[in-house]
């Protein structure tokens, strides 16, 4: 029975998703509310390019088979959106990761991008930079360091850890943005990012760097989902304090 409610779940959400898409094709975007991270991201991206600094996009260390794997694909997204805006910089972004698959994936991310825009793949720039957590944070920080790094953007599955990445990047004086989808790693990148993303934030990404029409779609199923669940929530509370269904 619970599996037959989860699928269909998933369905009603992605008739929802189809819906929008549709319906907002005319104003895509239109009813997003300011996030002054990512327009933060959007200059630091145009500084890079002008300078001729590289953009680090670390995906943490998030498995592809477990619950962690959605905001490993978040990074992804915003990941391929840099490399497309970076496309006619010298120095195309590099990517960090702790997970094997995860790296892979990056590294196909970036040679699709490439190959979109017309121009040669760096085969290099998805890197696996250890598979502990500390071990991760270290290769990360030699790209920090070493790589001339003009602007770093954190989404994926972070511990601590994350701390010590965001400290190279306070030292080299690139801009951080951040965010996860552990406690623990919110609450070390809220006191240590300059632009941190709390919460759900971070799974707005690529609506707000314009990476597909239907993350702007899923913007607004969420929505829709959060006010028919408050509902449901109050018509049960009215039901229980009047004992209609007693």
């Amino acid at each position: 029975m619970s599996n037959v409610f989860g699928i269909g779940f998933v369905l009603f959400f992605f008739g929802l998703m189809i819906i929008f898409a549709i319906v907002d094709r005319r104003r895509p975007g239109g009813y997003l509310r300011d996030l002054p991270a990512f327009s933060q991201l959007k200059h630091a991206i145009g500084l890079a390019v002008e300078a001729g600094h590289r953009l680090h996009v670390s995906l943490g260390r998030g498995t592809l088979t477990s619950p962690q794997s959605a905001v490993s694909f978040v990074g992804l997204s915003v990941l391929e959106r840099i490399a497309r805006a970076t496309s006619i910089s010298d120095k195309p972004p590099v990517a960090t990761s702790g997970d094997g698959a995860l790296a892979i994936l990056s590294q196909d991310t970036l040679g699709g991008a490439a190959r979109r825009m017309g121009i040669e793949s760096d085969s290099t720039a998805g890197r696996l930079s250890g598979l502990t957590p500390f071990s991760y944070a270290a290769g990360a920080l030699l790209v920090v360091h070493d790589e001339d790094v003009g602007a770093n953007v954190m989404i994926g599955n972070f511990g601590s850890e994350a701390a010590l990445i965001n400290e190279a990047a306070e030292r080299s004086g690139s801009l951080t943005l951040a965010g996860t989808d552990t406690i623990p790693g919110q609450a070390v990148l809220y006191a240590t990012a300059q632009e941190p993303l709390i919460g759900e934030e971070v799974f707005a990404g690529g609506a707000y760097l314009g990476a597909n029409p239907m993350h702007l779609a899923s913007l607004r199923a969420q929505d829709w989902l959060r006010w028919i669940l408050i509902a449901i929530l109050l018509i049960g509370a009215v039901v229980k304090l009047t004992g209609i269904f007693q």
